[in-house]
């Protein structure tokens, strides 16, 4: 019964991770398409219409309809459209109208997959709703960035405070270690005993030793949902935050259209997941000064990995990145505060 229900949460994983994935335009000659002003690779299979009149000819000219998708943003109470009409002798005109104007909806466009129905199009719509509210998608990143963190919270802060616990329990897992450091490692009832007493003492402090997975389980579907959907919603990627497209990264903002004010988000981005890796490793308890060498170092490369890899995110993903960076940093304080 177990393996069956593995097997169908391993199954439902798949089929979300692998239905409705972000497709990039391609021109005639199979390359990708690439607005020359942010330097981004355009989607085709977009959720709503682009407003910028660049980006609008160039899915035009790559046959892409984005006469039947609705505006990310209504322009106005009614829109003009233009439609094809044939008369009794089967010439084909063209005609303009007016009619009501469809703004994007979580229901808007057929059925991609449970990945775009579950995760993409709701997440869209929450961004355009605060970023039409705020009347800036960057500040609506932000905002959906928090909410979802404040809606994690429970799972995030009991991941935070096994944190805490192990600090509280590691005076008895360094005696259990001392007890059989002395002892046959091959013996298998000897380390079946040690197992037992390191569970009993897991259970006394409510440690859970796997739940250090689960935030990171929680967090990939996420970044990878907010990557989706910056690059499926055009409004997004056109928009702007301080003068920095959304939908440009910081290594063609800078070296590209040569706007340094790219190196200060990367220089945030920098800080805070430093200070979010701090704030996660502060004062976790370790057997030895070469387990606590290992985790510094390891602090520093994921940091520096990071950094790189912001050289390569659209600045959209950047700012939900940093959010989520802070969000960490001041969960981590109050958890540790109501600890103590």
């Amino acid at each position: 019964m177990k393996k069956n229900k593995k097997l169908i949460l391993i199954l439902l994983v798949v089929l979300m991770l692998t239905t409705g994935c972000t497709k990039v335009l391609k021109d005639k000659d199979k390359k990708a398409v690439i607005n020359e002003v942010t330097g981004q690779n355009l989607t085709e299979n977009i959720v709503c219409r682009p407003t910028d009149s660049e980006t609008i000819k160039l899915y035009k000219e790559n046959k892409v309809d984005i006469d039947s998708l609705p505006y990310c943003v209504c322009p106005s109470e009614k829109v003009k459209v233009t439609e094809e009409v044939k008369d009794e002798e089967g010439n084909v005109t063209t005609e303009e109208k007016e009619v009501d104007c469809e703004s994007f909806k979580i229901t808007s466009g057929k059925y991609e997959g449970l990945w775009t129905s579950i995760f993409i199009k709701p997440l869209a719509f929450v961004i355009l709703f605060f970023g039409n509210l705020t009347k800036n998608y960057g500040l609506g990143l932000i905002i959906t960035s928090l909410l979802i963190r404040l809606v994690l919270y429970p799972i995030t802060r009991k991941t935070a405070m096994q944190s805490e616990y192990m600090k509280k329990a590691q005076p008895e897992m360094e005696r259990i270690e001392k007890k059989y450091a002395n002892k046959d490692q091959n013996d298998q009832q000897v380390m079946m005993q040690k197992s037992q007493e390191m569970l009993m003492v897991y259970k006394k402090y409510n440690i859970n030793p796997i739940s250090g997975c689960l935030l990171a389980f929680i967090q990939l579907p996420l970044l990878i949902a907010f990557l989706e959907a910056i690059n499926r919603v055009p409004a997004i990627f056109e928009g702007t935050m301080f003068g920095l497209h959304l939908g440009t990264t910081p290594g063609i903002g800078i070296f590209t259209n040569h706007n340094c004010w790219y190196l200060i988000l990367s220089a945030i981005v920098m800080v805070t997941t430093y200070l979010s890796f701090k704030a996660t490793t502060k004062d976790q308890p370790t057997t030895n000064s070469d387990m606590a060498r290992q985790q510094k170092m390891m602090t520093n490369m994921f940091t520096l990995m990071i950094i790189v890899m912001s050289f390569f995110m659209t600045t959209a993903l950047n700012i939900y990145w940093a959010t989520t960076n802070l969000f960490t940093v001041a969960q981590n304080l109050i958890v540790r505060r109501r600890v103590k």
